[in-house]
């Protein structure tokens, strides 16, 4: 079995990197469906979760960062800094430098705020998500119904008003948890059904099944 701690090709890295949170967007959703359908990809995630759960335990909780900012540029188009940290750069770094990205991590990770729940369901109520805020990440799993077709997938979409929608992934049989503030009350989530492996130009292409309006 491959030791963790030293990963030896781009699919090991690739495995911590989903481990440690750090994928955003389309890069963590593409991730996301090779571990659900590839059972040694999914293999390598789940020893880099098991190598490093421990150090989890020894992040002493700390005040979360206010990533609304960074959302309010993405949405806007504003220019916004490149947040990714490179797992070869953490081996390099050793040990120490994992902790400090767990540390990282453990921000979004951290729930001293009540969850607020959002119900979404089709028109037939045969279908349904729900989505949990706790005011650092969104959690959204379904709770009625089957995934979208085979060749098609459910994609997640946050709505401005009078924006374009942004893609917070694709929904499949786990659940999907992005770093995520609460969104203000008007904003709107939706979901739309894609070809496999989600809309190819990063905006809806097949119909929405489901919007809820947030309201806090």
């Amino acid at each position: 079995m491959t030791d963790p701690a030293r990963p030896d090709d781009d699919d090991d890295a690739l495995a911590a990197e989903l481990a440690l949170g750090v994928l955003e967007g389309e890069e963590r959703a593409a991730a996301q469906t090779r571990a659900a359908r590839d059972p040694a990809f999914a293999a390598r995630v789940a020893a880099w979760e098991a190598h490093l759960a421990p150090l989890a335990d020894q992040v002493a909780p700390v005040p979360a960062p206010n990533l609304m900012p960074a959302i309010e540029a993405r949405l806007f188009a504003q220019d916004r800094r490149e947040r990714r940290f490179r797992i070869g750069a953490l081996i390099g770094a050793g040990f120490a430098s994992v902790a400090m990205m767990l540390l990282a991590v453990a921000f979004l990770w951290m729930t001293p705020a009540p969850a607020v729940q959002v119900h979404m369901q089709t028109a037939d109520a045969a279908t349904a998500y729900d989505a949990t805020f706790d005011g650092f990440k969104l959690t959204v799993v379904r709770s009625a119904g089957q995934a979208a077709p085979t060749g098609q997938v459910h994609e997640l979409w946050i709505i401005a008003p009078g924006k374009d929608p942004v893609s917070l992934g694709l929904l499949q049989d786990r659940p999907l948890v992005v770093g995520y503030p609460t969104p203000p009350a008007g904003w709107t989530l939706a979901v739309s059904v894609e070809p496999a492996g989600g809309a190819p130009a990063g905006k809806p292409t097949g119909p929405v099944v489901m919007a809820t309006e947030i309201t806090l």
